[in-house]
């Protein structure tokens, strides 16, 4: 059974992801988020392609980062990147599909900070971000 604080988290990425028409269109599908946490995938497609005729490394950082954002969102708390970075472990190809899970390191008053691995349908990781976000005091949905 869900925890409110889950289930307040739930609603809060959802009308994220109503109004991210960037994720939409990277085709995420949320698969779990729980207060701190959230768990998403992808199916990538030919147009992600780069010059080299691997996927586009933005590909793999974006999913990250909207995973990240949805980690520190999801408190109903508005909250936005202060710093990210990324390592590519492996090359992504097309038809490959990523999931990306965020996990809160620290939940402090004014920031937090998430690691985000990225792992292909074989559970081969393609990708480690590291997050830290600001907290504003604003309420990001009314509920």
């Amino acid at each position: 059974m869900k925890s409110e604080k889950d289930i307040v988290a739930g609603k809060v990425v959802a009308h994220v992801l109503q109004q991210d028409l960037f994720s939409q269109w990277l085709g995420i599908e949320i698969l779990e988020v729980r207060e701190g946490y959230s768990k998403i995938k992808m199916t990538v497609r030919k147009e992600m392609i780069n010059g080299l005729g691997i996927v586009h490394g933005g590909i793999a950082f974006s999913l990250s980062d909207s995973c990240f954002a949805y980690a520190c969102t999801n408190r109903n708390v508005l909250s936005v990147a202060l710093d990210t970075a990324i390592n590519f472990i492996k090359p992504v190809h097309v038809g490959d599909i990523l999931t990306a899970e965020a996990k809160e390191i620290h939940n402090g008053k004014s920031t937090g900070l998430y690691h985000i691995t990225v792992t292909n349908q074989n559970n081969h990781i393609v990708a480690f971000f590291k997050g830290t976000c600001f907290r504003t005091n604003k309420v990001l949905v009314s509920l």
